[in-house]
């Protein structure tokens, strides 16, 4: 007996046949701008990491102030969602541009969104801290220094590996990576 293939009810995010009859619909272009920030400790290298709103663990990151550097605004996005300061700026990795539809602020709105990375080290004794749900309206659920050897397998996200990839290049050309 030969089966019938069922048809697929996923279709890409640029697809619009037969999804959404509106007029051509204009993406809402974003620049953010985030860290991968780590630092040494006695028992070895750990990254801090963000549970986000998706329930995913990734990377503090966020929008670019008009005016503001990508630099600038990735230092200030960490502090406001992990709040980490005193950091070393180590190299500047890459970027990524994702797709997705907004759950929150516009509704189901096409978002094509530029996100610029840095590395960072922080002082040994840095502490993490999720900010208050409140406050600036972060949506960041979690916060926690994630060893070296877990990093890549917690990142949630499959489009950070090449940045994080980068990242731990570097710190292995550097010797960052020998000395944990």
């Amino acid at each position: 007996m030969q089966r019938t293939p069922r048809k697929s009810t996923r279709r890409s995010i640029s697809s619009r046949q037969g999804i959404n009859r509106r007029k051509q619909e204009r993406p809402r272009v974003e620049v953010s701008a985030g860290g991968i920030v780590y630092k040494r400790t006695r028992s070895g290298l750990y990254f801090a990491m963000v549970k986000d709103s998706y329930g995913k663990w990734t990377f503090p990151k966020g929008h670019v102030r008009r005016g503001e550097s990508y630099e600038n605004a990735a230092r200030r996005e960490v502090s406001e969602e992990v709040g980490l300061r005193n950091l070393r700026m180590k190299a500047s990795l890459d970027h990524i541009d994702i797709w997705f539809r907004d759950r929150f602020v516009f509704k189901g709105r096409l978002i094509h969104k530029y996100i610029y990375y840095y590395l960072f080290e922080a002082p040994y004794y840095a502490r993490v801290k999720r900010p208050k749900l409140q406050e600036k309206g972060e949506r960041i659920y979690e916060v926690k220094w994630t060893p070296v050897e877990d990093v890549v397998e917690k990142s949630s996200y499959k489009d950070m590996r090449p940045i994080l990839t980068k990242a731990l290049e570097i710190m292995k050309s550097k010797g960052t990576l020998d000395e944990s």
